[in-house]
Formats: structure tokens, sequence, C-alpha cells
């Protein structure tokens, strides 16, 4: 049997030549030494740091007749007085200027080095120039923060060379080819042939006691013996045994996610032969090979809420790329027993003698939990069982229609409905706040920038706003089918209540996919495929400036079951405006390598609740400005910096810095921290590492609340425990965070239905890399 790959333990015991050098924390005796040395030593109380008046020939930094703690091993060679600072605000030692050199001595060849650093000007790419070493990465001028990797070529000195202010948060050496030892105690095997989660296969889960996940493809292991007695755990399998003893916490098995729920298909001979159905959210569809001599079909749909076949709206039968047909019936409930019956037409009349049907289709419902419907019943064109509102209306739009499809929206209080052209248009008229009627926008295929009529935001594309959200808009905009797309652009909403998107996929966005800016009410965001945007002229809007931006006071909003493929920014909620405290979940999405804000937070009362972070290469959430974040059963999958709180923990140290402001505080539980890289930033710091600078506080309960007194160590800000409150929270179910990958990865997951007609594959060095994908780029920006 082939074995994958092999883990490399935690409890395994130090590599013995590895040795890190981290500037963010200043010991106190360091910093005692530096105040006293007033000759060597000039602190700068403004930016609270020290800048040295003496210099330095490749020799230790020393204050007080002591080598600093902080650089002890490492050799400066600094030219004159202020060039080399230990600064604490910046987490850092600064070299200040060109020439200045840190020399790391007597490395053996074959070591390897990384250096965290960046350029002290935003304007002016700086690197290190590097002698002994073979470059891996980085060591190229730029402005960002990078971190540049090399192996060391021979015995002896490495250095550092500065090309002008350069501050370097890190240096590190690691020997790569020395084997780790396992600590007897540690209960752990010597060698795991442990694999990686795949939710489409079978496999078993060992949950160690120190919060790993191990899984074993069950069809790879001949068993798994317990021995309660002794504690232990041995998988067998053809050729090795892996045995855990006392270390593991809990063990559990999982099925393989259901990729799709098939029907029964009827091929009449001679007549239409479908070649797949299924059924799915609130819908179902039907696939069939063009017939010779037709001239279209007629589609019904029975089951659930239909007693008898109905007669499917044209515009859902529609011929596909591929010369297929297909059909989709949109706006059921759920039930077992639906049936779809394809009917051909010759020279206008239907042929029952011609007709198939796909039987036992069974389709299931939304998940209508979250903040969005807490409080408020049907959110959009349709009910909480799916159907469309007893007055809804529906259009159906497409590239070729988009600018001239028509309907008639009453904007006065007295007179007739007034004729609006295009779509744009049409969603405009509801600003009057006259017209009471839901509207489910039906979008087929793929509708480009240019097919619009115009846009109601410059920067945003297709607006849909409210005369105030009092006024209830109901307008569900949903995409039918696989394969629904929106291009070019993306949407503003703007004292909107009671809206919902769904089942389409957003490209090439100009700012930001969906933009929920001002004085929302009850927005419903869900089943979306949302990839690049247009690139923005900062660094960090590469990808597009934002992805899902939640801000302008926008209150009870659910944003669930999206598929976010290589975000930059994937989610800012809050800005600094909000009167608080808000409400906003988001659930079951999945982060797939996206890099950062999910979400980031501000101001507001926020759930984030079994969501899937696959491979995240910056950081998960982010707390700041007095918010309240309950992260709750979360699968964090090689996700860096799963959870950061502003200016304390793993913020504080300098590893993970994404803001300046004062902190929010963030409850966890529940969640599973898997397949961790190399250092310690893929696991939270928490109050029981330290009991003020923390990353999250975690609690040993869904209930348990967090004291008043813990307070955030910027801002002192403490929880709003409003999770624990029946009158404020969401009535919700959350599934075992063990099983989220396989649920969101699943039929009925996030992303469109059948999770979409564009498929990609990242690679494993994608967890890490938060560059963009070149050739996905391309895909996107030419679909």
């Amino acid at each position: 049997m082939k074995t994958i790959f092999t883990l490399l333990f935690a409890a395994f015991a130090v590599v013995a030549n590895a040795q890190t050098w981290d500037f963010a924390t200043v010991s106190q005796a360091d910093q005692d030494a530096l105040n006293a040395d007033t000759e060597a030593w000039t602190y700068d109380s403004s930016n609270n740091r020290w800048k040295n008046a003496t210099t330095y020939e490749a020799a230790p930094l020393a204050a007080n007749g002591a080598v600093l703690e902080l650089t002890d091993g490492l050799l400066y060679t600094i030219t004159a007085a202020d060039r080399v600072r230990v600064d604490m605000k910046k987490k850092s030692v600064t070299l200040n200027g060109a020439g200045q050199v840190i020399t790391i001595p007597n490395l053996t060849a074959g070591l390897v080095v990384s250096i965290d650093c960046q350029s002290s000007s935003s304007s002016s790419a700086r690197t290190l120039t590097p002698t002994n070493i073979s470059i891996t990465e980085g060591f190229e001028p730029t402005t960002s923060r990078i971190t540049c990797t090399g192996t060391v070529t021979e015995d002896g000195d490495v250095t550092l060379t500065a090309t002008g202010g350069m501050y370097i948060y890190s240096i590190k050496v690691d020997n790569p080819t020395e084997t780790p030892v396992a600590d007897p105690d540690d209960g752990m095997p010597a060698e795991s042939h442990a694999t990686h989660l795949n939710t489409a296969a079978n496999q078993a889960r060992l949950q160690t006691t120190d919060g790993h996940i191990y899984y074993y493809n069950t069809a790879d292991v001949a068993s798994i013996d317990i021995d309660h007695s002794a504690a232990t755990v041995s998988v067998v399998a053809d050729g090795w045994t892996d045995v855990y003893t006392r270390s593991v916490a809990g063990m559990s098995f999982a099925k393989a996610a259901p990729q799709d729920y098939a029907a029964t298909i009827n091929n009449t001979f001679d007549g239409v032969q479908i070649t797949r159905s299924a059924g799915w959210l609130e819908a179902a569809f039907v696939e069939w090979n063009a017939l010779a001599g037709t001239e279209g079909y007629a589609v019904y749909v029975a089951g659930g809420q239909y007693a008898a076949p109905t007669l499917l709206d044209a515009p859902l039968v529609r011929q596909t790329a591929d010369g297929k047909w297909r059909a989709d019936a949109v706006g059921l409930i759920s039930a077992g027993g639906y049936s779809l019956k394809v009917v051909p037409i010759v020279e206008g009349a239907e042929q029952a003698d011609l007709a198939s049907t796909a039987t036992d289709i069974y389709v299931a419902p939304y998940s209508r939990q979250g903040f969005a419907h807490h409080g408020h019943s049907g959110v959009g064109a349709y009910t909480d069982d799916g159907q469309l509102k007893a007055d809804a209306r529906v259009i159906y739009v497409t590239s070729e229609n988009a600018k001239t499809i028509t309907l008639d929206v009453k904007t006065a209080d007295k007179g007739d409905p007034e004729q609006r052209i295009g779509l744009q248009s049409i969603i405009a008229a509801y600003e009057k706040g006259r017209e009471t009627r839901p509207l489910a926008i039906r979008l087929i295929g793929t509708l480009h920038a240019s097919d619009m009529d115009y846009f109601g935001s410059s920067s945003e594309g297709l607006q849909i706003k409210g005369r105030n959200n009092t006024i209830p808009l109901n307008i569900t905009l949903e995409g039918i089918g696989n394969d629904a797309t929106i291009h070019g652009f993306g949407m503003l909403l703007r004292n909107a209540a009671s809206v919902e998107l769904r089942n389409f996929a957003i490209m090439w966005f100009m700012d930001d996919a969906v933009s929920i800016d001002t004085d929302n009410l009850h927005v419903w965001v869900h089943h979306l495929d949302i990839f690049y945007g247009q690139p923005g002229s900062d660094s960090d809007q590469a990808k597009g400036d934002g992805t899902i931006d939640i801000k302008g006071d926008s209150q009870y909003i659910t944003i669930s079951y999206n598929h976010l493929w290589d975000a930059g920014k994937a989610s800012l909620c809050g800005m600094k405006s909000e009167s608080g405290p808000n409400y906003i979940s988001y659930d079951h999405n999945w982060f797939d390598h996206s890099d950062s804000r999910h979400p980031r937070v501000r101001t507001m009362t926020v759930h984030v609740w079994n969501n899937y972070y696959d491979g995240c290469s910056k950081y998960g959430v982010g707390a700041t400005t007095g918010s309240s974040v309950f992260v709750e059963n979360n699968y964090f999958r090689h996700t860096r910096n799963p959870m950061l709180i502003s200016l304390q923990g793993t913020d504080a140290r300098g590893d993970g810095t994404f803001s300046g402001e004062t902190g929010g505080m963030i409850k966890a539980f529940g969640n599973v921290f898997a397949e961790q890289g190399t250092g310690s930033n893929y696991r939270p710091i928490t109050q029981h590492d330290s009991a003020t600078s923390f990353d999250c506080y975690i609690t040993a309960s869904r209930d348990e609340q967090i004291p008043a007194s813990v307070v955030t160590l910027t801002g002192g800000t403490a929880y709003n425990n409003f999770d624990t409150s029946a009158q404020l929270m969401h009535t919700y179910t959350p599934d075992a965070a063990a099983d989220v990958p396989a649920i969101v990865t699943g039929w009925y997951g996030a992303g469109r239905m059948e999770h979409g007609n564009l498929t990609w594959t990242f690679s494993a060095s994608d967890d890490t890399n938060y560059d963009v994908d070149s050739a996905l780029k391309s895909m996107i920006e030419n679909y």
C-alpha cells in the first residue's frame, strides 16, 4: 500500500541545529539595559524605540555591559549612529540605512535560513543582499512584507546587507535533513501513515488531546483496534501499524460527501433520452440529448406543491453550450417523489409517445438559519418553505434581453404602474418605495457588463436600493442551473430590506463583488461562487478590492454557503460609523485558499460558525474596534493565524499584524485546527496561554459567558455575550466542526448548484501562497 505522506507531530523534539530570533518582544531585562546605557543607546519615546549611538564591527548588540537577549548569537556591522534600532512599536530590529549588516556566524552547509522583513519605506522597494546562500524565494526589492528563504551554500558565516532601511521581524535557521525523534512519553507513533482530509473518501478521524486530527482512508486500513483499558488506539494496515497511547481524545468516521442524488430515469424507446437528473436545494433539473426532428420541448414538474403535472416556464428549458438540453424547476418545496417529464414538440404539437420521465427526485430545503431570518419570515421573493410568495412576479434575464426586458412598476401612490425597460431601470423603480409586490429576477447564462442597460453604481455596478429599510423590497436575484454568472461588475445594496442573492457566480467585478453598504436589513447572500475581481491600484487589491463587504449600519445579514475562490480580502464587516451592535452571521462558507478577512470585524456583533477555512494564507477571523465575535465549530485546515484580536496575542508579537485599531473580543468554541503548517501561527493564543494578551477566549461549552472583567488590551472592550441571549441570538443547529469540510464540499454545499460549471484545483503550495494565480486570473478575465 502506498503511503501518501508522513506527518511530523508537534510533540517531536526540536531540531538540534534550529534557532529562531523573534524580534517582536523585548524582554524586561533588555529594556532595563537599554534604558541604563545612555552613552550607547538613545530612547525615542514618541516611537517607543532605542537607536544606537555607537558603531559596531561584526559584533553583538550590547547595552550596559551585556549582550542583548533579543539578538544573542547574531553579529552586527553598523556604520554610524541611528543605523540600528530596537523598535518595540514596529516589533522589529531595524537596519536604518544601506550597508548595515547582520551576520549569522558559523552555519553548516544545507541549513535553511528564513528572514521575515519589510522595507521601512512604503514607496521605496528594498531588500537584503545575502552571502553564502542559495536563494529559494524573496531577496528581491519590494515594499511588501516578505519572507526571504535560502539554503546555506558552504560551511561558514551568512551575511545579510540592507539596501536601505529594513524592518527585520524575525530570523530563523532550520536543519531540514535532521530526523525528528519522538518523545517516548507523548503517546504518538514515531511515524504516522495518516493522510490528508479527503471529503470524497470514507475516512476514520482520530482527534488527539493536543487538538490535531489525523485521517485514515478506511479503504486502506485493515482494522482499528481500541483497547480501553490501556487507552490505546491501533490503526492496522498491510505492512504497518500506527499506535496512539493516551493521546486520542476521540475517534469518529466520516462518510464521503455525497456528490449527487440521482433520479430514476425512465426513457422511452426511440423517444427523448434523458442522461441525468437530480434534485437540489428547492430546485431540480433534468438533462437530455437532442432528439432529431423536434422543434423544442415541453417539460412538466409534478410532486411537492404540484399535485398535477405543471408546465415549466419556457425560459427554464434551454439548450446548453455542448448541444444538450436542460430544464430547471425552481421554487420547489422540500419533498421526495418529484418527477420531471420531457415531451418533444413536433409541428407545434407535444408528442406524448416520445416523452421520457425522471422520477424519485428528492428536493432539500435551503438552510434558513442565521441573523437574516431572525424576526423576519420570507427573505426576498420566496416564503420560508421555498415557494414564491402569493403575489410575486418573475422576470427572466439573459444577455440578449437585459437592456430591453420590461416590467410595470408602481412608482406613485396614484395612477397606473410605470413601464420600465432594462434590468437596472426596473430595479431602480423600486427606490420610490411604492411597489410592494415581490420580484424574483431569474438570471440565465452569463450576463456581461456590456449587456446591461446601465449601472446604478459607478463603482460597483448593479444597484439594489430601497427608499428606506422600513419598506421591504422582497427581491430575490437568483441564478438558474449551474452556469448563471455575472461578469465585469458586482452589486451595491443600499437601504435594502428583505433581499436575497443566490445561486450564481460573480467574476471580474469592479470594486466589491457584493457591497452591502448602507442601512440594509434582513439580507441573505448564499450559494454564490465568487472569483477574482478587477485589480485595483493598491498592492492589496491585486485580486479585487473586496469580496463581500458589510458596512454602513447594515443589520441582520446572513452570509452562508458561498464559495470564495482565492479571494484576497474575503469580507469586511463594519466600518467606524456603525451605531452597533448590528447582527451578522457567516456559516458554511468555503474560504478556498482565500487570504484574509474571514471576516475582519469592526464594531459589529458577529457569529462565525461552521465555515471551512481551506488553506488560508494570511489570517482567518479578525476583531477590532469594540466588536464581539463568536467563532464556533469552524474547520481551519492549514490556516495561518486562525483568529486575531488587534494589538494583542499574535498580533502583538508582530507575526500576523492586521490592524492598529483598538481590540474586539473573540469567543471561541468547538473549532478544529488541522494540517497545521510550521511555526506557532496555526493555532491561536488563548487565555490559557496568556491571561491578558490572547487571540481568543476559548470556552468549555457553547453557552459559557465571558466575564465582564475580561477586556481587550487596547480599548478595554468586554464581550457582549449576545450568543447566550435567547432574545438576541438567531435559532440554529451547528454541525460538528469535523463534519464541516464534507458538508461544505458536498452536493448541498457551498457555491452554485453542482458547484458550478467552472472547475479549478488548487495545489498544496497554494496553502501558503497568496499571489494571484495567473492561469486562474486569465480564465476568469476571459470567461
